[in-house]
């Protein structure tokens, strides 16, 4: 029998996690990335963007649901979202759950990612293709943000994290268009880490979120395969309404969204953080508030 594949991705100085390769199901360089896809005992398929984990077929729904339904749920009119990055399209599937959705805009800047998710993620992406309200742009998400005209409720950051490429979706420019192009009471939402293994990255995010937007904050999800803990998803809006929704008003709107993760009464429990984690929120905001 031969020996199976190990794919490490190394997540900081010290720090790694591996993936056993039960089976190699695509490998390709675009134009942009180079794409593994395997198939994991545990995790089901795994794709690996330049050597880091992106998503996995078996856990995807915890982050995907988190960061979809938490600011659609909270918005009195979610009509009209913009989704930057999520090339699996996971979280458009998500989005698209919702019918007081009316559009959705999608910008990805590799169009490869996109095809592939298309081929191999079928299992939970396969209704977004059909939908007539999706829409897809293939452009650099901070040039989009930069040019664009439209207007959105809801504007979802679904990014790498910040290093490369992702780094310039982290910054006050950044957050500053993003507010451009939101609407009045809009949410913004961000994929922002784990902050025991990326306390400076989430300090220097957040604390640009803060700069920008005058209600700024976050919220937790567990997801298995990004490991180290509590993961935060950022939230910016220029109105706190949407941090005071109760509870009843959060099941009225979920009513026949079928979820695995996301319930009305975790998503309020959600914005409960460990007290690390809202020292450094605090960090964040008295830095934007002086910087």
């Amino acid at each position: 029998m031969s020996e199976r594949k190990i794919f490490s991705e190394t997540l900081h100085d010290g720090v790694a996690i591996s993936f056993q390769a039960d089976e190699i199901l695509h490998e390709e360089k675009t134009g942009h990335h180079r794409l593994d896809l395997i198939r994991n005992s545990i995790f089901g398929k795994v794709l690996l963007l330049d050597g880091a984990v992106q998503v996995t077929s078996a856990d995807e729904f915890m982050y995907h649901e988190m960061l979809a339904h938490v600011p659609l749920m909270a918005h009195a009119n979610p009509a009209d979202v913009l989704i930057i990055g999520g090339g699996d399209c996971g979280l458009a599937e998500e989005v698209l759950k919702h019918s007081r959705v009316k559009s959705l805009t999608q910008v990805e800047i590799d169009a490869s990612v996109l095809d592939f998710s298309r081929r191999h993620f079928k299992d939970f992406n396969a209704p977004v293709f059909d939908d007539p309200r999706f829409q897809v742009e293939i452009a650099d998400g901070a040039a989009f943000a930069a040019q664009s005209e439209k207007r959105f409720d809801i504007i979802l950051v679904d990014s790498t994290d910040p290093a490369g490429p992702g780094a310039a979706l982290f910054t006050a420019e950044f957050y500053t268009n993003l507010r451009r192009i939101l609407k009045d009471d809009g949410i913004t939402a961000t994929q922002n880490g784990v902050p025991f293994l990326q306390e400076r990255e989430f300090v220097a995010a957040i604390g640009a979120l803060a700069s920008v937007f005058p209600v700024t904050s976050c919220y937790l999800v567990s997801v298995p395969t990004y490991f180290g803990g509590h993961m935060t998803l950022g939230w910016a809006s220029d109105s706190e309404k949407a941090l005071n929704v109760s509870e009843d008003t959060l099941r009225e709107r979920a009513a026949g969204i079928e979820t695995r993760y996301y319930t009305p009464a975790h998503h309020r429990a959600a914005f409960a953080l460990p007290r690390f984690i809202e020292d450094l929120l605090a960090k964040a905001r008295k830095g934007a508030e002086t910087g």
